[in-house]
């Protein structure tokens, strides 16, 4: 086995480990709260401490540590997500577990975006989309299996259980993560550098698409139970095995768009939104009828994550220079799209439209392919050494 897919299987492993604690606690909530004697509503806020930690903590600790070794800026960010998790697993009060929340989420985005540089930097040019996708397929799998495995074991044991094993497995990876991570040292010139790229209109217009163009999978995919329950019509039980199948499309999507970056990476970005764009339109008058809701949950799956090798891809191409805090914004930019997302979409429920979500996903979805042909134009000549559509079809 090459020593590159090596580096990226510890990277995805370790991805695996940080993407599951995101929402693991949220299929723990009831126990959450019994046991700590505070309502379900209130436990629920240890999701938003985490998702702000992100969108606020990835940033700081980027540019804090800006000068640092890669391989021990990475050992060190897995630490900090040990620390949190075990702080969180033995929490005797709501406080404290809050604080274990917030500690694991502030190098949640850091160690994503370092990931992700780092996977470009150990392949050749034209494999980044893959290996993009590699680390990526981390967090996808953590929703597929992580997520709900975790939740299964919380409740056959206590919600305390699956943050253990949470620190253990973290444990692990920081032992793989020191076996097999190459030395590199910091390669901009610090805080100022990283700014200076980030502030880029290319790079500012790359987040936007992010927020923007990702929220539309967020306004239907938060509310697709009760739209699969009481639109469609389907059993709760059918729901969760559609969910499933949700998952393994988009870990399937992922792959599949890595390797499309790769070839053409304007035309599958640009693709994926309107297609997006589409599907969401049509959601709500495929959800009518069941084998057409079963291919409209399919296909969203396929798609939502085909979104994020391209756009990563668009970062990492525009921010060649200094690219760790464009790459840890633009992670912090999917937790805005998801919050942007699930808000329209709890409008339109609450309005008692539900079947209609999909309308101003699909409004989102749109407005994000728009904000996509400013950020990578066909012929790209913005980015620095970027080859135009056609040399890098060539070039694969």
């Amino acid at each position: 086995m090459k020593k590159s897919s090596v580096i990226l299987a510890a990277l995805c492993v370790s991805v695996f480990v940080v993407g599951t604690s995101e929402y693991l606690i949220a299929g723990l909530l009831p126990q959450v709260a019994e046991d700590l004697g505070v309502s379900v509503g209130a436990a629920g806020q240890t999701v938003t401490a985490y998702g702000l930690g992100v969108v606020v903590g990835g940033p700081v600790m980027t540019l804090l540590t800006a000068r640092l070794p890669r391989k021990g800026l990475a050992l060190s960010l897995m630490l900090l997500f040990a620390a949190g998790s075990a702080v969180s697993a033995f929490a005797g009060s709501y406080e404290v577990l809050l604080i274990g929340r917030v500690l694991s989420s502030l190098s949640h985005a850091a160690f994503f975006a370092l990931s992700l540089v780092v996977a470009s930097r150990v392949v050749p040019e034209e494999r980044v989309g893959r290996a993009t996708a590699a680390v990526v397929s981390g967090l996808t799998v953590a929703t597929l299996l992580g997520v709900p495995l975790g939740a299964l074991l919380g409740e056959r044991t206590t919600w305390r259980t699956p943050f253990v094993v949470l620190t253990a497995l973290t444990l692990l990876g920081i032992v793989l993560l020191a076996a097999v991570l190459p030395r590199q040292e910091a390669e901009s010139a610090g805080a100022r550098a990283e700014i200076r790229v980030m502030a880029q209109r290319p790079v500012l217009l790359a987040i936007a698409t992010t927020a923007i163009g990702f929220a539309g999978v967020a306004t239907v995919f938060t509310y697709i139970a009760p739209l699969l329950t009481e639109i469609t019509g389907f059993p709760a039980f059918v729901v969760s095995v559609l969910l499933l199948a949700y998952g393994g499309g988009s870990f399937l999507g992922n792959i599949i768009a890595g390797r499309l970056t790769d070839r053409a990476p304007a035309a599958t970005l640009r693709g994926v939104f309107a297609a997006l764009a589409l599907l969401l339109a049509l959601t709500p008058l495929a959800v009518t009828w069941k084998p057409t809701a079963v291919l409209a949950v399919l296909l969203l799956g396929l798609l939502a994550t085909a979104t994020i090798a391209p756009l990563q891809g668009l970062i990492l191409r525009h921010a060649q220079q200094a690219p760790t805090l464009a790459v840890s914004v633009n992670v912090g930019a999917f937790q805005l799209a998801t919050a942007m997302g699930s808000a329209a979409g709890g409008v339109i429920v609450a309005a008692g439209a539900l079947r209609w979500t999909g309308l101003a996903g699909a409004v989102f979805s749109a407005l994000g392919l728009i904000v996509s042909c400013y950020a990578l134009p066909l012929r790209s000549k913005t980015a620095p050494g970027a080859a135009t559509e056609t040399s890098a079809a060539t070039a694969a």
